[in-house]
């Protein structure tokens, strides 16, 4: 009964890795679909080769087990005894030659599909990854429409997304594996990913090349919405930050803007415009801190403010040593910026 139990087991975490918000078996865009098409082939491709192999190895151990068994080889039965066995080779190299051809041709017109998609309306966004966490800027009409956010990207369903790669440091990549593959971000060189998502929701993109300690906690949310919404968002994003409206919102927005936090982040609407980390205008409407380090509530941003290390160790951000008082006062500041 218990090993009933432990296939049981195993089946729904196979079946678990079908579908979530971080599963390339979910499609939930034109290219993910695509390449789940090449993959379902391989799979039946591979799969019938891999039967054949375990039935030829069956016969196999039947041949040998009854070797014993049988009558001495006469003079001449052994070749035509090897006969159907050069037959049976030779179709079996036939069949590998053809599976072969069959995948190497869907891989390059499901590759030139891919590449030769259309961008001409295509959403334009600018994404560069560092360690550990991804600045995501999309373009707009004049300077002043450009709207900056962090660790964060919003679709709209159905446009096609033509995402602009850079690297700050090291090689990172990006995948989003319901919406499309993986694209390498080289220092020095510009890549583009073109995404077409089909279905609202939200999923989870991951950097998949190994970029360092906190490589695995370098997460970027993807939020695909209707378009209405994502206008809206779009014109929420652009306004400025609220100003503080209590007094210990007041002294946080004090602390933020006289200590080394307004050198390293910029918020719209004040005096902070350093470029080094994650813009902050709207830091309190995203779903993660620290690139989905930590799910985002009052009590996660104090402790990463508090020390940053602890939560993601080997971080660029700094400890600034404050009173118990003035790290409630800043994280209400920042909790406000909505």
């Amino acid at each position: 009964m218990s090993g009933r139990k432990h296939i049981c087991a195993a089946l729904v975490v196979l079946l678990a890795g079908c579908s979530g918000q971080q599963a390339a078996l979910d499609a939930a865009g034109d290219q993910a679909a695509t390449i789940g098409d090449l993959w379902t082939l391989m799979l039946w491709v591979c799969g019938f080769m891999y039967l054949l192999v375990l039935i030829f190895l069956a016969h196999a151990i039947w041949r040998a087990r009854h070797a014993l068994d049988a009558e001495p080889l006469t003079h001449g039965s052994g070749s035509r005894a090897e006969h159907p066995l050069r037959m049976a080779l030779g179709g079996w190299v036939g069949l590998i030659v053809v599976g072969l051809f069959v995948l190497s041709l869907a891989t390059f017109f499901i590759d030139r599909s891919l590449a030769q998609a259309r961008t001409d309306d295509a959403l334009k966004i600018k994404v560069t990854a560092a360690q550990w966490w991804w600045k995501v800027e999309y373009e707009g009409m004049a300077p002043d429409q450009r709207v900056v956010t962090a660790n964060e990207l919003r679709l709209p369903v159905g446009q096609p997304a033509l995402l602009e790669l850079h690297a700050e440091d090291v090689i990172h990549s990006l995948w989003i594996p319901n919406l499309g593959g993986k694209e390498d971000l080289i220092p020095g060189r510009i890549n583009s990913l073109l995404l077409t998502p089909r279905r609202e929701g939200e999923y989870r993109g991951q950097c998949a090349e190994f970029c360092g300690l906190q490589h695995a906690k370098m997460a970027l949310d993807a939020t695909v919405m209707n378009p209405d919404a994502f206008t809206r968002w779009r014109q929420q994003q652009l306004t400025p930050a609220p100003a503080p409206s209590t007094p210990e919102q007041i002294r946080g927005h004090e602390i933020f803007m006289s200590g080394p936090c307004a050198a390293c982040h910029q918020i719209a609407g004040t005096p902070a415009s350093g470029q080094t980390g994650p813009n902050l205008t709207h830091l309190a409407s995203r779903r993660t801190i620290a690139a989905g380090a930590r799910p985002y509530s009052f009590e996660d941003l104090r402790d990463w403010l508090r020390d940053p290390q602890s939560v993601k160790p080997g971080n660029h951000m700094p400890v600034v040593q404050l009173s118990d008082s003035d790290l409630n006062a800043l994280t209400a500041y920042l909790d406000s910026l909505k």
